[in-house]
């Protein structure tokens, strides 16, 4: 019995669950010379343990600044961003990078695989990089993760080798690598085909059902409308939150 379940037996109220990712008054402005370019404009936003969400909006909306703030890759100007209990935006560059490469798995619309290593290799960096794991458990995770997204036949194929769905998918099963609360994906879907792209994102969704969260930014609007929760972004700010 969970404590949970204890409490509610007891007659005791249960603490509401803090959400997994909250911005709040999150404000975002890009600086050139004396220009400049509010991309996120008094963003308050929660995201809960276990949700699907897709970002959406037009070019230049700031759709891609809000995962970037969320993922520790930008600062904001002002507000405050808080992701699994931690506030990120106070960390330091290095906290950020070791705070990242633990929690959070990021998945590119361009694989950004490294062609000289194989799939295997591929999907054995981040733990390289944190650290995690010794040479044996690096490879059988990896081995695993590659077979849990259909790839268990191709590991010592190098990126050259491998169809555009097929390196989208070792991207996928680098950015499990560390077991991360949070996986992300910008544009996943967007340099493949219709029928390789939505074969991508009933991975993304198995993997959800899972008890994966699961945040992502497209352009494509059926693909947006198939999460259970789709964030419409337009000029800085939301414009539009539905459930379906």
């Amino acid at each position: 019995m969970t404590e949970d379940s204890m409490a509610a037996s007891a007659g005791q109220p249960i603490a509401a669950r803090p959400p997994l990712i909250s911005l709040v008054g999150v404000h975002k402005t890009y600086r050139t010379g004396r220009l400049e370019y509010p991309a996120v404009r008094g963003v308050d936003l929660t995201i809960q343990q276990g949700e699907m969400v897709s970002i959406v909006g037009p070019s230049g909306s700031g759709k891609s600044t809000i995962l970037n703030l969320v993922t520790g890759i930008d600062h904001p100007t002002a507000g405050e961003v808080h992701v699994d209990g931690q506030r990120i935006d106070q960390l330091s560059e290095e906290e950020l990078a070791r705070w990242r490469g633990r929690r959070v798995g990021i998945v590119f619309q361009f694989f950004q695989l490294l062609p000289t290593l194989t799939a295997l290799e591929n999907a054995e960096l981040p733990m390289d990089f944190a650290r995690l794991w010794n040479g044996r458990e690096r490879t059988a995770r990896a081995t695993h993760h590659l077979d849990l997204v259909g790839l268990g036949d191709k590991l010592h194929h190098l990126p050259g080798e491998l169809s555009g769905g097929e390196q989208q998918r070792v991207a996928i099963a680098r950015a499990l690598a560390c077991d991360p609360v949070l996986l992300v994906g910008d544009e996943p879907t967007g340099n493949l085909d219709t029928e390789t792209a939505a074969r991508m994102f009933d991975l993304l969704a198995g993997l959800n059902e899972g008890g994966m969260t699961v945040v992502y930014v497209t352009h494509d609007a059926h693909l947006a409308s198939r999460a259970p929760r789709s964030i419409v972004i337009r000029d800085g700010r939301i414009d539009d939150d539905r459930t379906s």
